[in-house]
């Protein structure tokens, strides 16, 4: 990623004189276990997701780092507290605050704009084709939120099969029409083309696409759904030491500072935001003027447990609805 390249590791190269080879992976933890599990670990770093990050520690695929000794923050918060919720676990150290937010298209309403959660289900008040990511998380939160369940239970409500045929149930007003999307630049494309007049979309790229020559699409930022993408260290790496290095100094407040100034991915530290500009704060899921909004922490442990029993009855969902069409739109 160019944010994470330019904001901290040439700076870490050029103050250390090491060479860090980045590789780019599809996500998830195969590779991770491949590697382990054949004691040929080749990554000494890896970029996580909070889910892959707990589910990784849990298969004991990665070294413990509870006891990494980490820099205060610039403000002089001690980095226990200057981290954000869930930043620090056994084997992980927050690197990225991301969101999923939706937007529309802004020619396609008279009157009073989409605002809520409630508006992406309501076609009565806001007619048109909806886009979806293809995955459950996130859409259906959306949905039990939009259906009354109070944020504090909506994971308790989706263990249950009531509580998931509740969420598929609120999902049919959109699902006439749906377009599926994988790649974050798709939702863009929908919305830029006129093929949807609301997308699911994340936030960093709809935030800046928004903002592109001939886009006529608005964020709303109200329901969004915070995730984290923390570092780790695969288990037996040969380079503990300065993968903990490195790891130190990326994650620093003035690190995740430069970063955020490359894309406005949230920093995972507190004391990196006091760091930026009105104009780079204004694009970030952790703003802090964005604290009077809805925010959906998304629970990373609970669909590290959950995720393959949604996801089924999501594809199972999709089915019902029609055939899939090959660009991905559910007729």
């Amino acid at each position: 990623m160019r944010s994470q390249m330019l904001g901290f590791v040439r700076p870490y190269e050029d103050e250390t004189g090491a060479r860090v080879h980045v590789e780019h992976y599809a996500g998830g933890i195969n590779e991770i276990r491949d590697q382990v599990e054949s004691a040929n670990v080749v990554w000494d770093v890896v970029d996580l997701t909070q889910a892959d990050s707990l589910r990784a520690c849990n298969e004991g695929l990665l070294e413990k780092l509870d006891d990494i000794e980490l820099p205060d923050g610039k403000d002089g918060s001690g980095f226990r507290d200057d981290f954000v919720e869930g930043a620090l676990n056994e084997c992980g150290v927050g690197v990225i605050v991301w969101a999923t937010a939706f937007a529309y298209d802004k020619g396609s309403f008279d009157g009073q704009a989409p605002s809520t959660i409630n508006d992406f289900f309501n076609t009565d008040a806001f007619p048109g084709r909806r886009a979806i990511r293809d995955d459950p998380t996130v859409i259906m939160e959306w949905a039990l939120i939009a259906d009354g369940v109070a944020q504090e239970d909506v994971y308790k409500t989706l263990e249950t099969e009531e509580g998931i045929e509740r969420a598929l149930s609120v999902m049919n007003a959109i699902k006439p029409g749906l377009q599926l999307w994988s790649n974050g630049r798709e939702p863009v494309r929908f919305l830029n083309d006129g093929e949807v007049t609301m997308s699911m979309v994340w936030a960093t790229t709809g935030a800046l696409a928004s903002e592109e020559p001939g886009a006529d699409f608005a964020m709303v930022w109200n329901g969004r759904v915070i995730e984290l993408d923390l570092f780790g260290i695969p288990k037996g790496s040969r380079n503990k030491q300065a993968a903990i290095d490195f790891i130190r100094y990326a994650s620093s407040s003035e690190s995740l500072a430069r970063m955020v100034g490359y894309l406005p991915n949230g920093p995972t530290r507190r004391s990196s935001l006091a760091l930026l500009s009105d104009e780079v704060l204004a694009r970030l899921p952790n703003n802090p003027a964005f604290d009077d909004k809805i925010v959906i922490r998304s629970d990373a442990e609970w669909w590290a447990e959950n995720h393959a029993a949604l996801e089924e009855a999501f594809d199972a969902w999709l089915k019902e609805a029609g055939r899939q069409g090959a660009s991905g739109t559910v007729r």
